[in-house]
């Protein structure tokens, strides 16, 4: 049995207090994830196709709001993949996670391994791993999806210590984490990413890094994804606020403004956009806004 921590589990905790902010739009939220299920079980895409990242969010979304899964026909959406064959990295260890939220004994044995040495495909010389085949460096992103995907298989991620390696050589001066090696500029995201893993494994960060994340609050609510963005969004608040609160650092004194901020992206359908110049509403971001609400509510 894995000792690994899964992260998809700790933001679900979190998410789930979501509702103590949203009171009776709860069902709202319900409603419209119910309404991005199509025939074939799958969750759809900003296109209105499948897809089984957006079938992630979907479904981790409806368990959020603690109202039952469509656990028989997105079953048999996510077993159509059988092993991943086919699957690039990021929808290899989305099928993982979507089996995950289904149920913890989801794929047998033999289809376990055949993903697990499809993920090891994206392996990294240095001990990463990145989404793109052949790379000799990780990424902060590939990191935290193969040791999400190992954690909801229950195994441990093999030799993690080069893992914890690769991921510190994406470190910056200032505390930040780059998402891909040799770029100037850490991200809120991959800073985020890298936060959480370091605290699996161990690993202690300065106090530059917490201070980076606060530093990215943009004056009317909301964190950027990088110090020169232009907007804030959902996703880079979600994440900021939960690698804050593995930091324990102290945020309290901007909960009012990112109440607001999250607020301004709610749509009365139950979803949540992207950021402020996002028209649309899907699954993922909706999923981020109840992550956000969950740190922010307690």
């Amino acid at each position: 049995m894995s000792s690994a921590r899964s992260f998809r589990l700790e933001m679900l905790q979190v998410a789930r207090l979501a509702s103590r902010v949203l009171g009776d739009s709860a069902s709202l939220v319900a409603e419209f994830l119910r309404s991005k299920i199509n025939d074939d079980g799958g969750f759809s895409d900003r296109e209105g196709r499948s897809d089984l990242y957006y079938t992630v969010f979907g479904l981790e979304g409806l368990r959020a709001v603690q109202v039952e899964l469509p656990s028989d026909v997105s079953s048999a959406y996510v077993r159509s993949f059988g092993d991943g064959a086919g699957l690039d990295f990021v929808h290899l260890c989305s099928l993982v996670r979507c089996g995950a939220n289904l149920q913890n004994s989801f794929f047998r044995d033999e289809h376990a391994d055949k993903i697990i040495s499809r993920i090891e495909q994206y392996r990294t010389a240095d001990g990463g791993y990145h989404g793109t085949p052949a790379k000799s460096r990780g990424s902060a992103y590939g990191a935290l999806l193969a040791w999400g995907a190992y954690a909801d298989l229950g195994k441990d991620l093999p030799e993690s210590e080069r893992l914890l390696t690769a991921l510190l050589g994406l470190q910056l001066p200032d505390g930040s984490f780059a998402n891909e090696p040799g770029l100037p500029q850490g991200t809120t995201t991959a800073t985020a990413a890298a936060v959480m893993l370091c605290r699996y494994l161990q690993q202690s960060l300065p106090q530059a890094t917490g201070d980076w994340l606060l530093q990215q609050v943009h004056p009317s609510g909301g964190f950027l994804a990088t110090p020169r963005a232009p907007l804030p969004d959902l996703l880079s608040t979600a994440t900021a606020l939960h690698a804050l609160e593995s930091l324990e650092v102290d945020f309290s004194s901007l909960r009012d403004l990112c109440l607001d901020f999250v607020d301004s992206l709610w749509s009365a359908e139950g979803g949540f956009h992207g950021h402020w110049a996002d028209d649309d509403l899907d699954a993922e971001y909706t999923s981020y806004g109840l992550l956000a609400l969950g740190h922010l509510g307690i």
